[in-house]
């Protein structure tokens, strides 16, 4: 039995067991009514559980399959092909009346790395209701699920495990093992730096139990257990669009804290401090009022590529400041969007004759370039457009 790691022998059989996702698993939740609904009617439809690591997707369909007495088979993305599931799927045909009975369900972990062929193969099955699929995934099905099988499916939302209910999982963890306590400031720390997963805070746990000496767990086995804090930040998930959207976003609304915060989550995620500075020089030319601060953003680009990490982090947080607490100004942004926007619209206008090259005398015998006066208000735009007004000064001046 010591042999199974603790997160293992902890785990929920039943949904009264269970710790968290009250929206889904409560009283209330969507869980809990589609297993009375199945009672009833005997349908249970697929599932995509969606939520970050160690939110409990992998146990809630194991939950799920004891509950509805269905076989489970449980697969990873990564290491499992088609044909694998296809032979499970297999084992119910050619059985009469019993292959009607066999629907089992199979759970594939981490089904947004299945490519869309693979999901396809899945689609027939889910359809005819010769499979429960149940999909894990912690990245956002809208990109990562091919549409039809997305339709034929009921997404569930996962939440980080609160601070409340992790608590109650160390309490569980303590009961079930020969730690004597665990001070406080230590306790506070794990369950702070396990960033909502159930998984990492047992297994931390674990650890530090394994290096005191006197099962009394301080913040020092912690530390040592822990290394450094779990970062979730996928490099192409949707977490990471979301921190670098909120980076640019706090540099606009000239919040240089908000923004030093973003930066740090990517920093000590591993993000490429090429890309924050590539994104930082763009941000440059859209929303300051100051030429320099392209200089600036540039500058740091520059430092990160000549320097690299850890130290370009200070250059990173130089620039995220100054670009943060610089005076805004879209002005010219929006101005190129809008003349942007004509020429997709009308195409290749005629430019007018007096703003035309010419270099030879058939061209000036033409009219090219001829009524050109280098200071007049007059507009120089084609025809169609000589009353537009692109650039509007910014208010704020």
């Amino acid at each position: 039995m010591q042999n199974i790691p603790l997160a293992e022998r902890l785990r929920p059989k039943t949904l009264k067991d269970f710790v968290g996702q009250d929206r889904s698993v409560g009283k209330d939740g969507i869980i809990r009514k589609l297993l009375a609904n199945s009672k009833r009617t005997g349908f249970f439809p697929s599932l995509i559980f969606w939520g970050p690591p160690g939110s409990g997707k992998t146990t809630l369909a194991r939950i799920i399959a004891n509950t509805l007495e269905k076989e489970f088979f449980e697969f990873s993305a990564v290491s499992t092909s088609t044909k694998d599931i296809e032979k499970v799927i297999g084992k119910g045909k050619g059985q009469g009346k019993q292959s009607k009975l066999f629907q089992p369900i199979i759970f594939i972990d981490e089904i947004h790395r299945f490519n869309k062929a693979q999901q396809d193969k899945l689609l027939p099955h889910v359809e005819k209701g010769t499979i429960i699929l149940m999909g894990a995934t912690t990245e956002n099905p809208s990109f990562e699920i091919i549409s039809p099988l997305l339709s034929r499916t009921r997404v569930i939302v996962l939440e980080q495990i609160s601070e409340k209910d992790l608590e109650k999982i160390l309490k569980r963890a303590i009961a079930e093992t020969e730690v004597k306590r665990i001070i406080e400031n230590a306790q506070k720390f794990l369950i702070e730096a396990s960033n909502g997963d159930a998984r990492v805070l047992l297994n931390v746990f674990e650890i530090a139990l394994q290096l005191s000496k006197t099962k009394i767990i301080k913040l020092t086995d912690v530390e040592e257990a822990l290394q450094r804090r779990q970062l979730g930040f996928d490099k192409k998930g949707e977490e990471f669009y979301n921190v670098i959207s909120a980076f640019i976003k706090s540099m606009r609304a000239s919040q240089p804290d908000a923004a030093l915060y973003y930066l740090a989550r990517m920093v000590e995620a591993g993000q490429d401090p090429l890309y924050i500075a590539r994104r930082m020089v763009v941000f440059a030319s859209e929303d300051v009022a100051t030429p320099t601060a392209l200089v600036v953003a540039n500058a740091v680009f520059r430092a990160c590529e000549t320097v690299g990490y850890p130290e370009c982090q200070e250059n990173l947080a130089a620039g995220t400041v100054y670009l943060a607490t610089a005076k805004k100004d879209r002005s010219a942004y929006n101005a190129y969007m809008q003349a942007l926007n004509d020429v997709r619209r009308f195409g290749n206008l005629p430019v007018p004759m007096k703003v035309r090259n010419a270099p030879t005398n058939l061209m000036k015998e033409l009219g090219y370039g001829k009524g050109y006066e280098k200071y007049t208000k007059e507009s120089f735009l084609p025809d169609k457009l000589k009353n537009k007004k692109y650039y509007h000064k910014s208010n704020d001046d």
